[in-house]
């Protein structure tokens, strides 16, 4: 496809999954006391009542770990799975400053950075170790014990490192003894490979400022970049479309390579004519896709 109409289809894409008003949750509640950041969203099952407690998705929104993006935009996402069925949890965590970089901060040219080291990694790790207690009183309708992680794009990274963090050095604060109680992980388009995604350039090097700038890529991304913490011995399925322009599908396919190496099979959905907003976006096709492939791991 010519690049002019690559980024004309993109463009309309997000134009699409950005155009649903965001969506209230029925109940927010502080899983830190440190930050505004610090929080989760809950949305009940929006199907009729019954004896039976259904499963519970945890959403963790993209945006490229900046802090212009943030959950809000996820919430139709968020309550499209709860229309389906589903119990949700949208989690909030902090993202990269909001103000302009100086050129060469924190690997960046300009422009807000992406994410901060560590306190991206502490929301998500807390959020996480906090959610048994919160859903029982949020959420009574969730079923804990069928809980699939997803997130998108930066989102997906984040799921992807919040199910193998089991596999993290030990000497690390967000290192857990066994891995976490969870039926599998569906990542969207995830940027799950720092490598590829830095030659690739994925969001004007946000993962290179996600771990602190050049200087400290190399230390850091081993404690980061899932592509590195396999096997994690939790299902895992990508959803990648393959006209994606934002995080191409090579990411997927390197993450899903090294994965094989590990002795680990990871699914790998590739959509055709889909690019990376349509993942999210309730008015697409792609979107009950995705769906399905939380459904098959949740049931």
């Amino acid at each position: 496809m010519p690049h002019d109409d690559a980024a004309a289809r993109d463009a309309a894409e997000e134009a699409s999954a950005f155009s649903h008003p965001p969506v209230d949750p029925d109940t927010t509640t502080a899983y830190g006391t440190d930050h505004p950041d610090q929080v989760i969203d809950f949305y009940a099952p929006r199907t009729p009542a019954t004896d039976t407690a259904v499963p519970l998705v945890v959403v963790l929104h993209g945006g490229a770990w900046r802090a212009p993006y943030d959950r809000r935009h996820i919430t139709p996402f968020a309550d499209y799975l709860a229309r389906r069925g589903f119990a949700v949890a949208n989690v909030e965590y902090r993202r990269g400053s909001s103000l302009p970089a100086q050129t060469g901060a924190a690997g960046s040219a300009g422009g807000p950075i992406a994410g901060r080291w560590p306190e991206t990694f502490d929301d998500v790790a807390a959020a996480l170790d906090a959610l048994p207690d919160l859903v029982r009183e949020a959420l009574p309708q969730a079923d804990p014990r069928r809980t699939v992680l997803t997130g998108h794009s930066a989102g997906g990274q984040l799921a992807l490192w919040a199910a193998a963090r089991h596999v993290l050095p030990a000497d690390t604060p967000w290192h857990t003894p066994r891995p976490p109680a969870l039926r599998g992980v569906v990542a969207l388009a995830p940027i799950a490979d720092f490598a590829v995604a830095g030659k690739l350039d994925v969001c004007g090097g946000a993962a290179t400022q996600l771990l602190g700038g050049q200087d400290h890529f190399a230390e850091r991304r081993a404690y980061a970049d899932p592509s590195l913490l396999l096997p994690t011995g939790i299902a895992t399925t990508l959803v990648q479309g393959r006209t994606d322009i934002v995080v191409p599908q090579a990411v997927a396919e390197s993450y899903a390579d090294a994965a094989a190496k590990a002795g680990e099979v990871v699914g790998l959905t590739l959509l055709e004519d889909v690019g990376h907003f349509p993942l999210i976006d309730p008015a697409a096709d792609a979107c009950a896709v995705v769906a399905e492939e939380i459904a098959q791991l949740a049931w």
